[in-house]
């Protein structure tokens, strides 16, 4: 399967998944809106789902896609099902010991992950709770990830990509079951999470089963290829899920502002759309097609397939990114400004998203680039770059705060991001591990003028836009940020076939040719 097919795959499912998930955003903003209830399920909600990001599909699945993928071709089916029976069983052990320390300890960690909640015992004593609900999450969706794993591996991504899609389903129809049943309305979206977290592992048992790759659940060991998988697993922890521990640092420190957990969190949920969409899609994409062909020997092969996937994210996420920073508050206001969540609210959150914006290429780029040290099964490297940009965030953090607040966050996380980049693209370029060929020089700047060219027509457009969103209701925002998003789009595609960008004029021409024949 092509590099575009296999993204166009896993994308478009990922699209579904966060629009059901701006329909879940915009239901908890006007049900809970910038409050101490948002501030607390939002802690327990990031939890679970950072340690998911970080040590189940960023360090898991990073570690074990190349392994079990080279004993699928090298060794064999059976070979490669032992494996992925021995990992997820000897992953269940310690996934439940970690859950049940985090549940009992929950008090005291949540003195460290969240201490200015300490100054409110109520808000405090509340994210406690639900992050105690939401913790069997971390174990159904790390076998999730594994899951999703070996089905990647044989290039059958549909399965994974759509899991979130159940999650968001979950939260949006199952709280108004419930809801007349529990204290708050963060209870029974605490509830909803774990509950999700079961449906998704339901949903990728089917699916494995039927090809005939489901592993089994055998007594835990350490065996050779699992010990292999855990020094592998170690630093890619912080080597793939750099963005997210910068993110997390942002949420602690964000705790000592009020409503800043909430600002970050719906700013987060909108630049999340594109790095989903482009990042996690080209780089599932590309993890096991540069496994095989660096396996095969093909190293030329393997520096062209990296080169397509910067490519091919530069052109989509340069635009996003773009875009988002010209019209956050248009974005903003339509999205989420209802009931609880107002003016103020959104004043403050496009602001974040602007910031978080500036740092979308590069969360991009590095779910691109990760791929080639992964393929390589080198781990390390990408964890001492890790290091150093964790570093950088958090003396950013610190600096940034408080002229800028919650806004000096969002802003650090993205110049981190864009170090870990440059980092990441001077190793790469010394160990021969990836060539800059002059065709993707000249593509990013045919991109880059696309991308100006778009810009400008934003900038004339959104003031009229905000004057008229002032006094409009939610039906003529949407349409005015449609208008916006729409435009923006055929001027930027326009331009980028005028130009040739992505070969876009020249594809256009073949498939033409194809269907006159």
């Amino acid at each position: 399967m092509s590099l575009i097919r296999s993204t166009a795959t896993i994308g478009i499912y990922t699209l579904m998944s966060r629009v059901l998930g701006f329909v879940r955003d915009i239901t908890i903003a006007s049900g809970l809106g910038a409050s101490h209830l948002s501030d607390a399920f939002f802690v327990a909600f990031k939890l679970p789902n950072y340690l998911r990001r970080l040590f189940a599909e960023g360090a898991f699945n990073s570690a074990f896609v190349p392994m079990y993928a080279g004993m699928m071709s090298s060794e064999g089916k059976d070979k490669a099902r032992q494996f992925s029976s021995e990992a997820m069983s000897f992953l269940t052990l310690i996934l439940l010991i970690v859950t049940g320390l985090f549940i009992i300890f929950m008090p005291w960690i949540m003195q460290v992950l969240a201490f200015g909640f300490v100054k409110d015992p109520v808000k405090f004593t509340l994210a406690v709770t639900l992050t105690r609900i939401t913790m069997p999450y971390i174990l159904f969706i790390s076998l999730v990830s594994l899951l999703g794993g070996v089905l990647n591996s044989v290039h059958k991504f549909a399965a994974a990509a759509a899991a979130p899609i159940i999650m968001n389903l979950c939260l949006i129809i199952i709280p108004f079951y419930i809801d007349p049943f529990t204290p708050t309305g963060a209870h029974s979206l605490a509830i909803a999470v774990m509950m999700s977290g079961i449906a998704q592992w339901l949903w990728m048992v089917w699916f494995c089963y039927k090809e005939g790759l489901l592993p089994k659940f055998l007594r835990p060991r350490l065996t050779a290829d699992v010990k292999k998988l855990l020094v592998l697993i170690a630093p890619v922890a912080l080597g793939a899920g750099v963005a997210q521990i910068n993110l997390f640092i942002d949420t602690i420190i964000a705790t000592y502002f009020d409503s800043g957990v909430s600002y970050l969190y719906y700013a987060d949920r909108i630049n999340e759309l594109p790095l989903a969409v482009i990042g996690i899609a080209v780089g599932t994409a590309l993890l096991p097609m540069l496994t095989r062909q660096l396996r095969e020997g093909k190293l030329e092969e393997a520096r062209q397939s990296q080169n397509r996937a910067i490519a091919l994210a530069l052109f989509l996420s340069l635009p996003s990114a773009a875009a988002l920073m010209m019209i956050a508050e248009p974005v903003i206001a339509a999205m989420f400004q209802r009931g609880a969540f107002g003016a103020v609210e959104t004043a403050a959150t496009y602001k974040a998203l602007m910031a978080f914006a500036f740092g979308l290429p590069a969360f991009i780029l590095i779910k691109i680039l990760s791929p080639s040290f992964f393929a390589n099964q080198d781990t390390k490297t990408p964890f001492k770059i890790a290091l150093v940009c964790i570093v950088v965030n958090l003396v950013l953090n610190l600096i940034l705060m408080m002229p800028l607040k919650h806004v000096g966050m969002a802003l650090a996380t993205s110049i981190a991001g864009w170090l870990n980049v440059a980092l990441m693209v001077v190793v790469l370029l010394r160990r021969d591990w990836m060539a800059i060929e002059a065709n993707l020089i000249r593509q990013v700047l045919k991109i880059v003028a696309a991308c100006a060219m778009m810009v400008a027509v934003l900038y004339v457009m959104q003031p009229h836009a905000l004057l008229l969103m002032k006094e409009a209701d939610e039906l003529l925002r949407f349409s005015l940020l449609l208008t916006l998003v729409s435009t923006g789009m055929f001027v930027y595609f326009l331009i980028s076939f005028i130009l040739n960008a992505m070969n876009i004029r020249d594809t256009t021409k073949r498939w033409l040719r194809r269907k006159s024949l």
